[in-house]
């Protein structure tokens, strides 16, 4: 089997409360370049033996990524399987429960099941598993790192699992700059572990 460990970006510089999605100028606060180095650290004193780093284009990806490859002395290969979900509220501000009772956005949260509020759980589990079965083939012999976000990292972690892909997002077990691993065997994926080697960094609030 090959490992593949699915990383979720750190913390964000997101003063406006902006729910980001796909916004690609979204970068990580320090706190975040903090959490990435503990990452890297963590891996090394582990002797991971990390031998590919695979990142979302999106910036705060890259830039998790980035003292990962450095600490293994690799290059970063982008891959836009493993982008963030699409959500028709990016760009506003992150709504609290409240607002989803508002008349204009109850049509947008009718279907809890697809969801109807943005990118399809079926195609981002699809995704997911595609560039994490690459990834293994890509490096057999030696763990590989990907950096994502963390809906498609959940979803992942459900379909591994045989989990309904139907949940309350304050449940997900994905913390920033969480690892989330797999072991693949061909076209099998199995999930192999989760942890929070930068836990010990407090978030602002």
């Amino acid at each position: 089997m090959s490992r593949v460990h699915v990383l979720r970006h750190g913390h964000v510089h997101n003063p406006d409360g902006i729910l980001y999605g796909r916004l690609p100028e979204f970068r990580l606060s320090d706190t975040g370049q903090a959490m990435a180095q503990a990452v890297a650290g963590h891996l090394v004193a582990v002797d991971a033996g990390i031998g590919r780093v695979v990142a979302s284009p999106l910036l705060r990806a890259q830039q998790t990524a980035a003292p990962i490859a450095a600490a293994f002395g690799l290059d970063i290969a982008t891959d836009e399987r493993v982008i963030e979900a699409d959500n028709i509220f990016a760009g506003e501000r992150t709504p609290r429960p409240i607002d989803f009772i508002k008349p204009k956005n109850l049509w947008r949260v009718r279907n809890p099941w697809t969801p109807s509020w943005g990118e399809p759980y079926v195609e981002q589990a699809s995704r997911m598993r595609a560039a994490i079965i690459d990834a293994a083939a890509a490096s057999p012999d030696a763990p590989t790192v990907i950096v994502s976000h963390q809906l498609p990292i959940w979803v992942a972690r459900c379909s591994a699992e045989g989990r309904s892909y139907v949940h309350d997002p304050r449940s997900r077990e994905c913390a920033l700059a969480s690892l989330t691993s797999f072991d693949v065997d061909g076209d099998s994926i199995v999930f192999a572990g989760y942890e929070t080697p930068a836990g010990h960094i407090e978030v602002p609030r």
